[in-house]
């Protein structure tokens, strides 16, 4: 029997997909409708497997595979990237953005392509629609990559085979297919380009920030392989283990990291920071601000487990307490993106550093913070953190980020695109941080006409619709630089479209919501 909710959401995929190449028709089009039918086919294989138990890998039990949402995400990206590129005659970002699509498309392929190979019986209709798409796929890609293009696609996917392989082992039940697909996909984005641009210094283009990024997110990543394999062969909770964490840590931050980001930039790593963090007032101000709102933070989670230890041992944090921290995180982005987007950018570097240093102090039980932070942070788990970490924070601050850290500033004419690009910076706010928040609170309190198949609620929706356009409307009071050029039926069939994504998907929707409203909002 068919799962009407995932039609749905594929339905709506395929809006998007359209709504897209309507704007943007090229040979790239047919690679990318090509890709989502078969991916349309091959996830209800997936969907089998992990009934069954027949995945090599353990994923996320309470969600379907997502492979098709997931699949469309870099291809189309890269796509709506060349266009603006295009237009704004950068030609090198115009090629990026072509290498981008295409290794979207050729990792997308590949993932089907496992999935197709493992069930038995072998399904003979989809393997003829994936020998279709890739055939499709492989012939635009020959025609439209350089040879250098070609290798640095083939080394994205190499990669992305390695680290699979390895992630996938060290985190059982942390992702689902899709999800899988769009982390470890982006991961390898950054460690291909990484390797390139330390290659060739000289050559190399780009702002320190964005060195920033991927040395920053290399290293957190490596971080935890190398403890993840060490801790194998010893207890990682006695206080001899914990001393080597820490000592490790340094040696491999100040060894390797800081040696490398110092190759990338041409200075010391430390001194630009410092120098860039307080370069103008403004920056103190911001930073002081934030500092507050981290205060508050922390200040919600002690309460909440002081009222747990009063009342209950089994007591949960409701829906409404978790957004709560979606409220602050809407405060703390809101402001960088009017006054400072690049302080907003490092500023997001850095506190992703920060999460994921401390999930591997929770998760490794590193002595002295590991069992207090265990002992906290359980009382906001959700049926989403069943694997070994705990990524929903973590998700959060990249559905923010990637926005910012993703807008193409090299082709946007004096830091913002026209129309309804201008609020591509503001995709994470919308999505999550207003969206997700207000379909939540308002769809589980005053919420009473569900969705078919789902929990989600029409009125949550609704409102989460509302709440949007009174936010972009709030953005262009407040935004100068945000001049939508009269976008306004776009933006609302974009962040309609993103809503109802929002209320059938049951992947990481902080994580897949921001992406395809930025898709939306690029085109």
């Amino acid at each position: 029997m068919l799962n009407k909710p995932l039609l749905v959401e594929s339905l709506i995929v395929f809006i998007a997909v359209l709504c897209v190449h309507t704007v943007v028709w090229d040979r790239y089009s047919w690679c990318a409708i090509a890709l989502a039918v078969q991916a349309f086919y091959v996830q209800f294989k997936w969907d089998h497997l992990l009934q069954l138990g027949g995945a090599v890998f353990q994923f996320r039990a309470t969600a379907n595979s997502g492979l098709l949402p997931a699949s469309m995400v870099v291809p189309l990206l890269g796509i709506v990237m060349k266009e603006r590129c295009k237009s704004a005659g950068i030609v090198f970002f115009e090629r990026f953005g072509i290498v981008v699509a295409s290794t979207g498309m050729l990792v997308a392929l590949f993932l089907s392509v496992i999935a197709v190979g493992i069930t038995k019986p072998v399904p003979t209709n989809t393997c003829i629609l994936t020998g279709v798409a890739g055939s499709i796929i492989i012939y635009t890609m020959k025609h439209s990559l350089t040879v250098s293009e070609v290798i640095e696609v083939l080394e994205v996917l190499l990669i992305f085979v390695y680290l699979s392989m390895i992630l996938l082992y060290l985190l059982p039940r942390c992702f689902t297919p899709g999800e899988a697909l769009l982390v470890i996909e982006g991961i390898s984005f950054v460690l291909n380009q990484l390797i390139k641009r330390s290659l060739n210094v000289v050559e190399s283009r780009g702002d320190p920030i964005d060195f920033f990024l991927l040395v920053t997110v290399v290293g957190v990543v490596l971080l935890g392989i190398i403890f993840s394999v060490l801790f194998l062969f010893m207890d990682s909770g006695t206080w001899i283990s914990s001393m080597f964490f820490h000592m490790m840590t340094a040696v491999l931050g100040l060894g390797v990291i800081m040696p490398w980001l110092y190759r990338l930039i041409q200075r010391n790593p430390l001194f630009w920071l410092l120098q860039f963090l307080f370069e103008t007032q403004t920056r103190v101000y911001l930073l002081v601000y934030w500092t507050m709102l981290a205060a508050s933070a922390c200040a919600v989670v002690f309460y909440q487990n002081a009222k747990r230890s009063s009342e209950s041992k089994k007591h949960q944090a409701s829906t409404i307490t978790r957004k709560y921290f979606h409220f602050i995180v809407v405060a703390t982005y809101v402001p960088g993106l009017i006054y400072d987007r690049q302080l907003l950018y490092v500023a997001a570097v850095l506190c992703l550093a920060v999460f994921i240093f401390l999930e591997y102090i929770r998760y490794f039980r590193i002595k002295p913070f590991g069992q207090t932070l265990r002992h906290l942070l359980s009382l906001f788990l959700d049926e989403r953190d069943s694997g070994p970490l705990i990524l929903t924070h973590i998700y959060l601050l990249l559905g923010m980020s990637l926005p910012v850290w993703l807008f193409p500033r090299p082709c946007a004419p004096k830091g913002a695109l026209s129309g309804a690009g201008a609020l591509v910076p503001y995709s994470g706010v919308l999505a999550v941080g207003v969206g997700d928040t207000m379909a939540s609170v308002l769809g589980s309190t005053m919420g009473e006409i569900k969705w078919p198949g789902t929990k989600k609620t029409f009125e949550g929706t609704m409102m989460a619709i509302f709440a949007q356009i009174i936010a972009v409307a709030l953005i262009l009071i407040f935004d100068s630089s945000v001049n939508l050029n009269a976008s306004y039926a776009w933006i609302l069939g974009s962040v309609s479209l993103v809503s109802l994504l929002e209320a059938y998907t049951t992947q990481i929707d902080n994580l897949l919501l921001p992406l395809y409203l930025q898709i939306m909002l690029m085109t």
